[in-house]
């Protein structure tokens, strides 16, 4: 365009009396040059398309359509990391890892065939003591010679305790084997061994000795003592009816209470049905 003065009155440039000096009387108010493709011209969508970013020298675009007359992109921010991950994205690491621990977890090898062995084997011994009690089987003597033997010993209303203890033994058996309420099992398994340890070492001629080995010791009654001690502390493993319990899965304070309750619950039985103090 041509330059007017600020006083003078504006006017069209074909008015003009004479030409600017300089410039020839032929030329267009179009610069020449403004019909010359950009040098970053992409087709007839030039506008619409995004000019190539280079990070050594920016280019200043000529088209007027940019940001404050620049080319380059908006800088992207890093969204911040909540901590969570989209259900369409892989999972973060710290999921990842519980969840490896949860499956390493699950991996217990041969631990849970070998509870049920002990289990199981625990639970056999009791069923088969209870059914010698009961019904005289496998060279048990029957109720009639168990009666006498708990009178013997100095229990009090022996002929229901008869019935309790046999049948508390084979249920308790039962339960160990099903691997069902496996704590209460093996925590009433514990209080009637307990209890026929006391009532062992009682009838034995010289009560401040205390034989071990057998035949005339208490090893067998210990041993099936620990077993059954294990068996609450451990608790029963996959392979019962308990495996989707806390204390087959991790057992901690309930197993110490089974525990508690089976010990006290020996010493109790002795106590009350008895009075008599074994190691005098």
């Amino acid at each position: 365009m041509t330059s007017q003065s600020h006083d003078a009155p504006w006017r069209r440039p074909e008015d003009s009396e004479a030409p600017t000096p300089g410039r020839p009387a032929t030329a267009s108010l179009v610069d020449p040059e403004d019909d010359l493709p950009s040098a970053t011209y992409a087709g007839d969508f030039e506008t619409t398309t995004i000019p190539h970013y280079d990070s050594t020298s920016a280019r200043v675009s000529s088209s007027g359509y940019g940001l404050v007359g620049a080319s380059q992109p908006l800088p992207y921010v890093q969204p911040p990391d909540t901590g969570r991950h989209s259900v369409f994205g892989p999972p973060d690491t710290d999921t990842a890892e519980q969840d490896e621990r949860v499956r390493a977890a699950g991996r217990r090898g041969t631990q849970d065939f070998g509870l049920l062995i002990l289990r199981v084997g625990l639970g056999s011994v009791l069923i088969a003591h209870g059914l010698q009690k009961l019904f005289g089987w496998w060279g048990g003597h029957g109720l009639t010679a168990f009666k006498n033997s708990l009178s013997d010993v100095g229990y009090q209303h022996a002929d229901i305790l008869t019935y309790v203890a046999a049948g508390g033994e084979i249920v308790a058996g039962v339960l160990l084997v099903l691997g069902l309420f496996t704590p209460l099992a093996a925590g009433g398994a514990l209080a009637y061994l307990i209890n026929g340890l006391i009532a062992s070492v009682s009838g034995q001629s010289d009560s401040r000795s205390f034989p071990y080995f057998l035949p005339d010791g208490h090893e067998y009654e210990i041993t099936l003592i620990l077993v059954a001690a294990a068996v609450i502390l451990i608790g029963p493993g996959r392979y019962g009816f308990d495996a989707g319990r806390g204390w087959a899965r991790r057992p901690f304070i309930g197993s110490f209470a089974a525990l508690l309750l089976g010990i006290g619950g020996g010493i109790a039985v002795w106590v009350l049905l008895n009075g008599a103090n074994p190691l005098s």
